[in-house]
């Protein structure tokens, strides 16, 4: 039997050391975190979850291991491109361990894609977003106004975007309206500005005929406004025709692939949409001289018909070319008249005919010939004498009077035998 006597020292000098789990996951997270306080890891994204909260849960994995990996929202709120499984990044952060279920994981506190930059990558997702949903398709272009009256600038007011539209459109046409919407154009908050200021745009009581929108040269970062979603809805959503003029002509931004036109400059969207006076005025006076010429043409073209009107017969005799006229709208009254004798003539005879075959089929014609027609007094028609009675009153029509007879007696017919003999 085993008595604490029993117990060796040692046994007992280990249970006085055991620690407790949680001091165990202590001791370990304090030795991850002394030899890994940051490091960066290479892996394969998997398992991807978006909480509620906004932490990021993902695993990180190549071809033999994976480790766990949570991204916490105070660090991923800037993150720019669409994380997503099977994408290769490259982790920033530190090794700890997750005391509450012993698992050792990776604090992440940068992300960013292996083989590209993180930007480039927004960029193409977005682009590859957009482009499905169908808002870089030519159709929904609008045409750019030839001659508008007031120009909008969505821009910033202390830039050289400004400065060098104002000097194109003071150039080359004076008297067009530039309506300036100040906003940030790079840094944080600059994409949401650019956004309003082109809805606000678009609400205004007197709206611009046209809307520029963009900022001189800089790198992409600095560009990167014009890359957000929010401002290419904005720019697709705008019933104001929409010129992106980011950066220079070798700059591309998703704000040139939504707005209905692309210029590689601001200075450019700025000759664009204001014609040069000097050029129209030459335009002008071509069209005038064409214009000359053509009525000098017009002229020259009526007066020769005239002179061939002028050496006519008409214009030569036209007292005699009216004589004939009148001659022949005699000849024509005199036709006009014999048909119409002939043509009375015709129907006069068809209705005479028709009145004969008709007086033949009337009832009054065979009265004529010593028959007569007897009605009861109701007006009924008599044509059988089983349907009078003795001293019933008749009425009998001749071919000339009346006759009112009262029946004394009903004979049979001698011709048949439903037929009987009236004596009145």
């Amino acid at each position: 039997m085993l008595t604490a006597e029993s117990v060796s020292p040692l046994a007992a000098d280990q249970h006085k050391k055991a620690l407790t789990v949680s001091q165990l996951n202590a001791r370990v997270r304090a030795l991850l975190e002394g030899e890994f306080p940051r490091v960066w890891v290479e892996g394969e994204v998997s398992n991807l979850k978006r909480h509620s909260s906004g932490h990021i849960y993902l695993t990180l994995k190549d071809e033999r291991s994976q480790i766990s990996g949570v991204f916490f929202s105070r660090y991923n709120q800037g993150l720019r491109f669409d994380l997503k499984d099977g994408l290769k990044v490259l982790a920033l952060g530190k090794v700890s361990l997750y005391d509450a279920r012993g698992q050792y994981q990776l604090y992440i506190e940068r992300l960013q894609p292996k083989g590209i930059g993180e930007l480039q990558l927004a960029f193409l997702q977005l682009k590859e977003k957009l482009e499905k949903e169908g808002l870089f398709l030519a159709e929904h272009k609008k045409e750019i106004p030839r001659f508008p009256k007031t120009v909008g600038v969505v821009t910033s007011p202390t830039g050289a975007a400004i400065r060098d539209i104002l000097n194109v459109v003071g150039r080359r046409f004076h008297g067009t309206e530039v309506l300036i919407y100040p906003v940030k154009v790079q840094g944080d908050g600059a994409a949401d500005e650019i956004a309003r200021a082109i809805r606000e745009m678009n609400t205004l009581h007197d709206p611009v005929d046209v809307l520029i929108v963009g900022r001189g040269g800089g790198s992409l970062e600095d560009l990167w406004a014009f890359n957000e979603e929010s401002v290419a809805r904005a720019v697709f959503d705008s019933k104001i025709p929409v010129i992106s003029a980011v950066g220079h002509e070798i700059d591309w931004t998703i704000c040139d692939l939504v707005a209905d036109l692309r210029a590689p400059t601001p200075s450019a969207a700025a000759e664009l949409v204001v014609q040069n006076r000097e050029e129209l005025e030459t335009r002008l006076e071509e069209f005038q001289g064409r214009m000359r010429l053509a009525i000098r043409g017009l002229f020259d073209s009526k007066r020769q018909e005239l002179k061939v009107f002028e050496s006519s017969y008409a214009f030569r005799q036209p007292r005699l070319l009216i004589d004939q006229f009148s001659q022949r709208v005699d000849e024509f009254l005199r036709q006009l008249q014999n048909y119409s004798k002939s043509l009375a003539t015709q129907k006069r005879q068809a209705f005479e005919a028709a009145a004969g075959r008709l007086h033949a089929l009337s009832p009054l014609a065979i009265l004529q010939r010593g028959y007569s027609l007897s009605f009861e007094e109701d007006g009924k028609l008599l044509k059988d004498a089983r349907h009078i009675r003795v001293g019933q009153t008749l009425i009998s029509r001749l071919w000339k009077g009346v006759l009112h007879s009262k029946v004394t007696k009903i004979e049979k017919s001698e011709d048949n035998d439903h037929g009987t003999r009236n004596s009145v």
